[in-house]
């Protein structure tokens, strides 16, 4: 007896309708996304641009900087190009497997990004509560071998997801309402248990992203305790400010992301076009603020941005 071939229920494409109930304002609402995609490429490009050529930024702070940075480009530049197309009725449709690839590398940055985020907190931990093993410790090669740890867990994480979905039939359920591929949302559309992909999305989630979190709240509860015991009033709110960008990165990139997680999962009273828009949101608001956020917040990069900006102002004269 041959075995049942799935691939014959796989549609050939999926068709991507949009944010459902706001098919009248896709034009209108695409004007702030594609505003806030074209800043988060031109923030995040200077901000490399800025940390590569800087000799004095190749220190593990900036580093770390610089694959944020690259992670927030491979992020929205993976979602907001396929958005627009939806948004336009440029390009509605995506094949299965493009689908698949799509959800792959959208999952994949996300939880590179959140292992990348967890090494800047343990780089602020280090540097207040440790300054003198400081340089010891954060070393290249250790902020090397953590970029590779973090694209590990990534793929071993989200590859058994493509197999989830790819073992579904789909009995000609093609349509899709969303503006990009999801797996919640791609198994949705199968007819046939779902349970496994519905847990293994959360226990993927939260055993990376989730556990992410939780370890960089305990970095900073160390962090404030080892402060509580300085003996410099002084010392305590500068020491503080360095890990403020920092922090602010963290609630823009785990709130809107955990939230649309939870929502698709476990809120059933959240309307449809809430939850789609939001995780339009966390891939683009992020990236767009990154670089904002740490541009005006640390010195060093605002220097370098005035420096950059006066060159380019003195070039254009002459």
């Amino acid at each position: 007896m041959s075995a049942p071939n799935h691939s014959s229920s796989h549609p050939e494409v999926f068709i991507l309708v949009g944010i459902p109930g706001m098919e009248k304002s896709h034009i209108w609402i695409s004007i702030p996304f594609c505003l806030m995609y074209v800043v988060a490429l031109l923030g995040n490009l200077v901000l490399l641009v800025i940390i590569v050529k800087e000799q004095s930024l190749h220190e593990p702070m900036y580093i770390l900087l610089s694959m944020l940075a690259v992670c927030d480009l491979l992020l929205s530049t993976a979602t907001v190009p396929k958005t627009l197309g939806v948004l336009w009725s440029v390009s509605t449709k995506i094949s299965f497997c493009g689908c698949l690839a799509q959800m792959f590398s959208i999952y994949f940055i996300f939880v590179a990004e959140s292992a990348i985020l967890l090494a800047m907190a343990f780089d602020r931990y280090v540097a207040i509560c440790d300054p003198l093993r400081y340089t010891a410790t954060l070393t290249r090669s250790a902020i090397a071998k953590a970029g590779a740890a973090a694209l590990t867990r990534s793929f071993c994480i989200m590859f058994p997801a493509i197999f989830l979905l790819e073992r579904l039939p789909y009995c000609g359920h093609n349509v899709m309402p969303h503006t990009y591929c999801e797996h919640i949302g791609v198994a949705q559309l199968a007819c046939a248990d779902i349970t496994v992909n519905v847990w293994y999305g959360v226990a993927a989630g939260f055993l990376s992203a989730g556990l992410d979190a939780v370890s960089i709240a305990v970095s900073y509860a160390l962090i404030l305790r080892s402060l509580r015991g300085w003996p410099s009033p002084r010392a305590s709110p500068k020491a503080l400010h360095t890990c403020g960008s920092h922090l602010c990165v963290i609630a823009m990139f785990y709130a809107p992301a955990f939230f649309s997680f939870l929502g698709h999962r476990f809120g059933r009273r959240v309307p449809r076009h809430v939850l789609v828009s939001l995780a339009n949101l966390y891939v683009v608001v992020p990236p767009m603020l990154n670089p904002i956020v740490y541009g005006v917040r640390t010195r060093q990069i605002r220097e370098r941005v005035a420096v950059l900006l006066r060159s380019g102002g003195s070039g254009t004269r002459t």
